[in-house]
């Protein structure tokens, strides 16, 4: 317990060393770097009513910054739980009065196939994964740039001067869930699944002032800098972020097979997310969100394909509207499909392979564009941001294995990688993960 203890305080000293200004709330982080209270720059120029000059900058990265909650809240009423079906399904043999395994194959990974789980069967299962999120609409999270104008640049002056920023966005979604399924009958389950999310969010931006419109007069806007020419500096960093810990959106969902002949199926269900996640610290999406969801399955010999579609409906929350002032808006909606096969290798390893797909409906996008400042002092071009609302796909790929370690016991890997650049995308995210059948 002192180790443990220790472990935190260290942890603890480390995050307040690294962010000092760590905001009471992660989806907060954003707002206070580029926001009023962050990204600021001085001046000592006097007006002609001997007032001093306000320097006033803003960005449509500024203004529009609740993309990235927005991208984030999306995630998370998105993201892959493994299938809550057992990975052993059984149906019920009235010539010997036992129960017998349907499938060779221990089924999809993180989908649905057809099969229900059996009539008084119960199975628990646990899994741990991580998404460290590497794009933005393809643009490297490393370095997104963004241009920030003066209040009332088209009055030219002075006030064409620009701010250019390289922003540098971390962040990383670790879940862990505990997932329960029960058989009400041969063709009707019922699961639970509990997740616990830790996600890490920090951002740096780099600021430097082009000097477009004032030229050499360094007086006029500024970053307070005492190693600086006369403390006027050209360059400053903004930093900020944190992490949290603590319960996700809860999932309970329904599933009954609804056509079984020979080696075919098909399913229907419904899903129901809890906005019990503290969305406000990125936990959860905030929003309640329901998903009705269709799953055929078929069985040729050792091979299972499946094919899985769902349409996400989601309800409103502050991180589509305003942390801050509380204003909430809808989380976009999904539709969801999912093609893949499952292959029985022998009695105790299954194999799995699927494609995932995301249909996001009118979402706020970021995208890349050039911004050309104008002034006095001449010309000149730099790369910027735009945002705009649209529908888009996201298409990723999975690939996986169960093994049966023992009686009831099934083992689980699973990598799931992006096939495209759109959306808030990962690399690579692993799951592992462990299920009990009894």
């Amino acid at each position: 317990m002192r180790t443990a203890f220790l472990s935190v305080v260290l942890s603890l000293a480390c995050a307040t060393s690294a962010f000092p200004q760590t905001p009471e709330k992660l989806a907060l982080v954003l707002q206070d770097v580029f926001g009023p209270n962050g990204l600021r720059v001085d001046s000592q120029a006097l007006l002609p009513d001997g007032s001093t000059h306000t320097a006033h900058f803003n960005s449509a990265f500024q203004s529009e910054f609740t993309q990235i909650n927005i991208a984030l809240a999306s995630q998370l009423t998105a993201l892959p739980l493994p299938s809550p079906a057992s990975g052993f399904t059984y149906t019920f043999d009235s010539a010997t009065g036992t129960f017998a395994r349907s499938t060779q194959s221990f089924g999809p990974i993180l989908t649905d196939r057809a099969e229900t789980i059996g009539r008084g069967r119960f199975s628990f299962g646990f899994n741990t994964q991580a998404f460290g999120f590497d794009t933005l609409e393809g643009l490297d999270l490393g370095g997104i740039p963004a241009v920030f104008t003066h209040d009332d640049s088209e009055l030219g002056g002075g006030r064409a001067d620009v701010v250019t920023t390289v922003n540098a966005i971390q962040a990383s979604i670790a879940q862990m869930s505990a997932v329960f399924t029960y058989g009400i009958t041969n063709r009707l389950d019922a699961s639970v699944a509990v997740p616990v999310v830790r996600t890490k969010l920090t951002v740096r931006s780099d600021a430097r002032i082009q000097r477009i419109g004032t030229g050499t007069d360094l007086a006029v806007h500024f970053f307070a800098d005492p190693d600086a020419p006369g403390g006027f500096g050209d360059t400053r960093t903004f930093s900020g972020g944190g992490s949290a810990t603590g319960l996700g959106d809860i999932i309970l969902r329904v599933k009954g097979t609804a056509l079984r002949e020979a080696n075919r199926a098909l399913a229907a269900g419904l899903e129901v997310r809890l906005p019990s996640g503290d969305e406000q610290n990125l936990l959860g999406s905030g929003a309640t969100g329901v998903k009705p969801f269709l799953a055929f399955s078929a069985v040729m010999g050792r091979v299972s394909p499946h094919v899985n579609l769902a349409y996400q409906w989601n309800g409103t929350s502050v991180l589509a509207g305003n942390v801050r002032t509380g204003e909430r808006r809808r989380v976009p909606a999904q539709v969801l499909y999912v093609v893949g096969a499952d292959v029985g290798v022998d009695s105790r390893l299954t194999v799995a392979f699927e494609v995932l797909g995301q249909r996001v409906i009118d979402s706020p996008r970021l995208g890349a564009r050039t911004f050309t400042a104008v002034g006095p002092a001449g010309t000149a071009t730099f790369p910027d941001v735009g945002f705009a609302v649209s529908t888009y796909s996201i298409t990723s790929g999975a690939a996986g294995f169960k093994v049966n370690l023992a009686r009831g016991i099934l083992a689980t890997f699973n990598l799931r990688f992006k096939l495209g650049s759109a959306g808030l995308a990962d690399r690579a995210s692993p799951l592992v993960g462990v299920e009990y059948g009894f």
